[in-house]
């Protein structure tokens, strides 16, 4: 018996030339119009090529209006991206050639020629402004009415940043005792004034209990005039920076008495690191210098007499030390 012939080539698929113009723009002319091989036996691919109907010529669709098929991740040809402000049509000018070795300089600056720009004005403003004068030195000959304007613009540590007012202290002049505590608490902070809130009220009870008065006897200020970030003990350099008001403020007043509220208020001005429990119960002297001698008594802070009510017999003993030594 004979063998059938084999089936001839399947021939290229008949398009016109409005779908070859449509094919050459997506890149598929040459795919599309390459002859199929013919294969030794068929295939399920042969088979799919060569049952591919052909559109019809009333079937064609306007190449305006026929649909793009999905191309080939692998047919397209990757894209530079530029920037916005230096892209420059294809057909005006090719992209430039990057540059070995500054690869990431924008082109502004490896096109710029001449001297850099000068600083802007205010950072030559900042270079100009002379030192800050050091506070003991800016206070040397100040009154109390021009220091108090001195402290409210302080800025001498990093406490001004955090503080929402000054606290340069308040009281009757002249004075008979200073009262001198660590630093404002949160109260204060808001109010602008010495010893508010509950500990406030307790001290104006002591005070009053050995016939004393903030507003006729008593100038009440801190060590540190701004409030320290959440109530937390002032550091070296804060105290550093801020004692020269308080040695200021105890020339100008010349208090008969200093009574000295809280650990760091008392090693500060006693220049000690002993503790409050050695100090308290005896008096202690603060040299001015104009070379007068001041008594100092040392005590608890009312804020720890708030939190140890049972320490309050031993402050009224320091108080009683400070009234018999003015007797």
């Amino acid at each position: 018996m004979s063998q059938p012939n084999a089936a001839p080539p399947p021939a290229a698929p008949r398009v016109n030339p409005l779908q070859r113009i449509w094919l050459r723009e997506i890149g598929m002319e040459r795919l599309w119009l390459r002859p199929a091989p013919a294969p030794s036996r068929p295939t399920a691919e042969t088979q799919v090529l060569v049952s591919t109907p052909v559109l019809p010529a009333a079937a064609q669709i306007p190449v305006a209006e026929a649909p793009i098929a999905p191309q080939p991740v692998a047919a397209v040809a990757p894209v530079a991206a530029v920037p916005a402000r230096e892209a420059a049509p294809a057909a005006v000018a090719a992209p430039a050639e990057p540059t070995p070795g500054r690869a990431g300089i924008p082109t502004s600056i490896l096109n710029r020629k001449g001297p850099p720009p000068p600083p802007a004005p205010k950072a030559e403003a900042e270079a100009a402004l002379p030192p800050p004068v050091p506070v003991a030195e800016a206070i040397r000959n100040s009154t109390l009415e021009e220091m108090h304007d001195q402290v409210v613009a302080c800025s001498a540590c990093g406490l001004c940043k955090g503080r929402r007012n000054a606290v340069f202290g308040h009281g009757g002049q002249p004075t008979r005792w200073l009262v001198v505590g660590e630093a404002p608490g949160e109260q204060e902070d808001r109010q602008g004034q010495p010893f508010v809130g509950r500990s406030g009220q307790l001290l104006d009870a002591m005070l009053s209990s050995v016939s004393m008065s903030r507003e006729r006897d008593v100038f009440i200020t801190n060590v540190i005039k701004c409030r320290p970030p959440g109530n937390r003990n002032p550091k070296p350099e804060e105290i550093a920076a801020c004692s020269p008001y308080l040695m200021r403020q105890i020339a100008l007043l010349k208090p008969e008495r200093i009574l000295v509220l809280g650990r760091f208020a008392a090693q500060t001005l006693l220049g000690t690191d002993a503790t409050i429990g050695s100090l308290r119960g005896r008096i202690h002297q603060l040299k001015t210098d104009e070379g007068r001698e001041i008594p100092v008594v040392v005590s608890y802070h009312p804020a720890y007499l708030l939190r140890s009510p049972s320490e309050k017999a031993r402050a009224w003993q320091d108080l009683r030390l400070a009234v018999a030594q003015l007797a």
